[in-house]
């Protein structure tokens, strides 16, 4: 006779189960009030002004949305657009939704503590819920990864959490977005395996706000800017881990602080074709031999999000929350 398994076991053998790396639907959110963030401007360097009216800095980040999008939907990506009354509280940065949530294959949802008070208006939890349920996803636990208005263990979800899902991996920078105290906690929560995490400094010595802007890991592939890591051990380290079973692209300070080439995502069309997305500012700021290093990883997939990038300081990587979650 075969062993009974109780159900916390088959639970725990789902948690332990391999992830997939590449997740084939996200969560989008509709800049409808868009616009330069003051609170998170004061340590986020690649936020800028640009001299435009407010309604004029919205109207085209809605136009380079809504485009990003349509060319995600026409690359057979399923694509969850999120919007908000007009009436809720401000969140200029609400475009940038993978900070305050998170999804697992196994059917959870995990919300992040954030940063600043107007992101933590972002957390629309009820409404990001029913949005995945009626989309068919399944959702078997909803937590918060820390306190809803924690001030000082903050953890802005994958915008400084960079996983390699199969191996139970998760890659971090420390900064004020990631505390490790509450870093190693969520690692411990999810069971995690390996935590790298490690301290950055961009070209004039600042410490990297979040760490998807600086790397990027997808199935077989991953970018990093190697010089933001100042210490050599870490460093080499760092590098050593992902070409254990990735194809490294090293991209320097210029590609990352002007180009936005770190903050990149591989994701899976609904039939399996790995597709690499990006920014044309940041396609622009690979190499040619780059360029070639990460088509034979997926069809690159480029939007054109000046706006966005230059008034935001993210670019698409930060506009995608992954879905991982299992169908009902």
């Amino acid at each position: 006779m075969g062993q009974l398994q109780i159900p916390w076991e088959e639970e725990l053998a789902q948690l332990r189960a391999p992830s997939p790396q590449l997740a084939r639907a996200v969560v989008m959110v509709r800049p409808v009030d868009f616009a330069f963030n003051e609170e998170t401007g004061a340590d986020n360097v690649f936020q800028h002004r640009l001299g435009l009216a407010p309604q004029e800095v919205t109207r085209r980040a809605l136009a380079e949305f809504d485009a990003m999008v349509e060319r995600l939907c026409s690359h057979n990506l399923d694509v969850l657009v999120m919007d908000k009354r007009h009436d809720e509280h401000v969140t200029p940065d609400a475009v940038f939704p993978n900070n305050w949530f998170s999804t697992g294959h196994d059917g959870s949802v995990y919300v992040y503590p954030m940063h600043t008070p107007n992101r933590r208006r972002e957390r629309r939890v009820e409404q990001l819920s029913r949005l995945l349920l009626d989309n068919g996803f399944r959702i078997d636990q909803l937590s918060w990864a820390g306190h809803p208005l924690e001030e000082e263990l903050i953890l802005e979800g994958t915008g400084v959490m960079i996983f390699d899902h199969p191996r139970r991996r998760v890659y971090a920078a420390r900064s004020h977005r990631c505390h490790p105290t509450a870093l190693y906690r969520y690692a411990r929560l999810r069971g995690l395996d390996d935590v790298v995490l490690f301290d950055t400094a961009d070209s004039h010595g600042v410490p990297i706000y979040h760490t998807n802007v600086m790397m990027s890991v997808g199935e077989r592939v991953a970018v990093i800017c190697g010089e933001s890591l100042h210490r050599d051990d870490e460093r080499a380290s760092v590098l050593a881990k992902l070409a254990e079973h990735h194809e490294v692209i090293d991209i320097s300070f210029e590609q990352v602080e002007q180009h936005f080439c770190g903050n990149i995502l591989q994701l899976a069309a609904r039939d399996g074709t790995p597709l690499m997305v990006m920014s044309e500012q940041a396609w622009n700021g690979f190499t040619p031999e780059q360029q070639r290093t990460l088509e034979r990883h997926g069809q690159p997939v480029v939007n054109p999000i000046p706006t966005i990038e230059a008034v935001g300081g993210g670019s698409c990587r930060c506009m995608l929350a992954e879905v991982f979650l299992p169908r009902q």
